[in-house]
């Protein structure tokens, strides 16, 4: 075969295999887009106009900013909560969930909304008012769920804030900021002693900083005592944030893989065609440049923190309130966080009046 020939047909697989990966991302984000538009219309279709009304926005409401972690009694919310449901609407909602999460992410966000059983009986020994309620996680819908135009939804409570936009699985999918807390991160008395609910999420940490060597290591951990909670808190827009770490550059094949699997960690609580669709981006803007930071105690038990910063994502993830057993972890997407990336390009493509 003559050489021009030869670099033809190398040329063509190559154009092929980028087609086929993009015709496949694309109907990932379809799968994924169309799950959820169902489950979202399934829900809706089940409640009162009174409910409708309390949980539905506009796309572009500035409600589809208003989140936060911490108890609705200190940040007040909006939307339907659980404890206004009937059951079928409840099983709805909760079919809804199912279909943003994985069938692990949606254990895991279940059993935190449990851990408020489990502080209640801790802060409230005697039966005592409280305001730990299991109930207290609101459902709201942003627009109309729709195969073809913009759309959001989010599910929020204590230690719990969660947003999905969607564009009929066209152009993406965003799924942050994606929030998850646990207090206590283990369960130390009662029924439920040793539940660890984001264990995953400090022992794969833990893997990565093992085993580094000593010049990893002073790389990796920063001068500094673990921040009370994380960095970019309920901030609406971020930045990378500085010093950044070791970059996966830097790392062996293994602990590039001990990365990667830290990363899965985070994108397989989301459901599989949404973690996929994640991690084809995260790769798309090169894993080079991923850094690991960890701030704090190393010890097992002791104030740590720690995050995995990427082009185009944060996780950062703290464990120092309440003698270091109360856990806050979160997602963040430097442009597409709330779906604005997703939004814009929407906008930009499609004529509007």
């Amino acid at each position: 075969m003559r050489p021009a020939a030869s670099r033809w047909l190398v040329a063509l697989a190559i154009g092929v295999g980028v087609f086929s990966a993009i015709g496949h991302a694309a109907l990932v984000r379809q799968r994924a887009a169309s799950l959820v538009v169902a489950a979202a219309r399934d829900w809706l279709a089940s409640l009162t106009p009174e409910q409708r009304k309390q949980a539905t926005f506009p796309v572009d409401s500035s409600e589809l900013v208003h989140w936060n972690f911490i108890p609705t009694a200190m940040f007040p919310r909006n939307g339907l909560p659980i404890k206004s449901m009937t059951l079928p609407q409840r099983e709805r909602a909760h079919a809804l969930l199912k279909a943003g999460l994985s069938q692990h992410g949606y254990t895991t966000a279940t059993s935190i909304m449990d851990l408020e059983n489990v502080l209640r009986a801790i802060e409230s020994p005697n039966g005592e008012q409280t305001m730990r309620d299991p109930e207290l996680y609101f459902f709201s819908i942003f627009g109309t769920p729709s195969t073809d135009s913009p759309w959001a939804w989010r599910v929020e409570g204590h230690h719990v804030s969660l947003h999905f936009t969607v564009d009929g699985g066209k152009l993406g999918l965003a799924t942050a900021p994606a929030f998850f807390g646990s207090n206590p991160a283990e369960v130390r008395e009662g029924p439920k002693k040793g539940l660890r609910v984001l264990g995953p999420e400090e022992d794969a940490a833990r893997a990565l900083l093992g085993s580094l060597d000593a010049s990893q290591r002073d790389v990796v951990i920063l001068k500094i005592a673990a921040p009370g909670d994380i960095v970019t808190g309920t901030a609406l827009k971020i930045d990378p944030l500085s010093p950044a770490g070791l970059t996966a550059a830097r790392m062996t094949p293994n602990q590039r893989t001990l990365l990667m699997q830290l990363i899965d960690v985070y994108t397989s609580l989301m459901s599989p065609d949404t973690a996929a669709d994640r991690m084809t981006k995260i790769r798309a803007a090169g894993t080079d440049a991923i850094a690991f930071a960890w701030a704090g105690d190393t010890t097992r038990g002791k104030q740590h923190y720690y995050r995995v910063q990427g082009p185009t994502f944060l996780i950062e993830y703290d464990n120092t309130q309440n003698d270091a057993n109360h856990i806050h972890s979160v997602w963040r997407d430097f442009n597409g966080d709330f779906g604005r990336d997703l939004l814009r390009e929407h906008l930009s493509l499609v004529p509007h009046p």
